[in-house]
């Protein structure tokens, strides 16, 4: 009898590993990670390029999101819809946007206001706003 408690310790101790693995897998953050990767001037508008990484788990066919530029001083230059298309899963996409009549010098500040429209499987879907993450890899600031 004690061998047989004695085989059960064993096997069960052998499974703790993966059953930990498995817990960890399922409990890893499902992120859509948004960073403003540069900003440029390209004649006459200031050009912000993105790197996007949808690690929701979820093919997002589009994503649009609200999106106010301000001012080195905080104030608002710009209210958008930057519309970043399709965003396929575990896959970085790199998405660029123009805004006229400002020079890259004079911005602060870009504030993701929300997703105006999400789809996922034909439908709007909150995992634009539930998994966002944002970054900023300059002087200008990313914020949600």
């Amino acid at each position: 009898m004690s061998f047989r408690r004695l085989a059960f310790g064993v096997l069960l101790a052998g499974a703790m590993p993966g059953l930990s693995l498995a817990q960890s897998a399922e409990s890893a953050p499902q992120t859509l990670s948004l960073e403003l990767n540069a900003v440029q001037d390209m004649g006459g508008a200031c050009r912000l390029t993105f790197l996007v990484n949808n690690q929701t788990g979820l093919e997002i066919d589009k994503a649009v999101f609200e999106t106010v530029i301000f001012d080195t001083s905080g104030g608002v230059v710009s209210l958008s819809l930057f519309n970043f298309r399709d965003l396929p899963a575990a896959r970085p996409r790199v998405r660029q946007f123009e805004v006229p009549e400002i020079a890259c010098e004079t911005v602060g500040q870009a504030l993701i206001n929300g997703a105006s429209s999400c789809i996922v499987e034909g439908t709007e879907n909150e995992v634009c706003d539930k998994a966002l993450s944002l970054s900023s890899r300059n002087a200008v600031e990313l914020l949600g």
